[in-house]
């Protein structure tokens, strides 16, 4: 690793399953080799993975809540190796070089919760550490015998205020070295709105495929999509207002 980098150059991701992998993921991943030329490529699955290690992921895993088990994996990726870790519906669009200098990274999904879907972190680091243990004490079967959806932006989010975040969208460093930066950085999709903020500063875009949602979920955010590019997402967040307040 060179003097100046403090991050390695591996990317890390996610595939449990053991299903065959769409060909949107096919095409995000290729975009991570054109773009991140040196770097190597670490995929997390079943048979790299003790799936025992956490009754967490155990839950989830049983309930093919995949997602949710990579939620934990990554941050045990994280922790072993240090790395980038991206979801596999994230696209690399230049190289991410420039945030290997940091301790760790992150960006906002918006300006009330951070994101997840590209994240950095030197190996160790206390603030992986600290989101990592959070799954401690956790279930993923409530007692009522539901599931716990609370997504980890949520969650994130929360432990990252505590340590001073604004939540305003803008570029911070915390006391513990991490870097936050404005959406258009790691998000620059709406997937609430439909709104694109991608601009010269993007460096990946996550498409929120969404997996762990129902297919009429998933169907309704493309048409959502579609239907922004015609009207613009300030009329859809109006309309998403206006029928919540009915």
């Amino acid at each position: 690793m060179e003097a100046s980098t403090k991050i390695p150059r591996i990317v890390h991701y996610c595939w449990f399953g053991r299903g065959a992998k769409p060909s949107k993921m096919e095409k995000c991943i290729r975009s991570w080799k054109k773009h991140l030329a040196g770097y190597q490529f670490m995929e997390w699955n079943e048979e790299n993975f003790d799936l025992a290690a956490n009754r967490y992921v155990m839950e989830a895993y049983e309930a093919k809540k995949y997602a949710f088990v990579s939620d934990y994996v990554r941050l045990h990726a994280l922790y072993e190796h240090g790395g980038i870790y991206m979801d596999t519906d994230v696209e690399v669009i230049k190289t991410l070089d420039p945030f290997l200098k940091h301790e760790a990274f992150s960006g906002f999904e918006d300006e009330t919760f951070l994101q997840s879907g590209t994240m950095g972190a030197a190996r160790q680091h206390p603030w992986i550490q600290e989101l990592l243990e959070d799954y401690d004490s956790r279930s993923f079967i409530r007692p009522d015998g539901t599931y716990d959806l609370t997504t980890n932006t949520a969650v994130i989010t929360a432990i990252c205020k505590n340590h001073g975040l604004i939540l305003n969208g803008h570029l911070q460093v915390l006391q513990n070295g991490v870097v936050f930066y404005p959406r258009d950085y790691f998000s620059p999709y709406d997937y609430i709105n439909g709104g694109n903020y991608k601009t010269d500063n993007s460096y990946t875009i996550h498409h929120f495929a969404q997996s762990w949602l129902p297919l009429h979920v998933r169907v309704r955010g493309d048409v959502k999509r579609v239907v922004s590019r015609l009207v613009g997402p300030q009329i859809i967040a109006r309309m998403r207002k206006l029928l919540s307040s009915s």
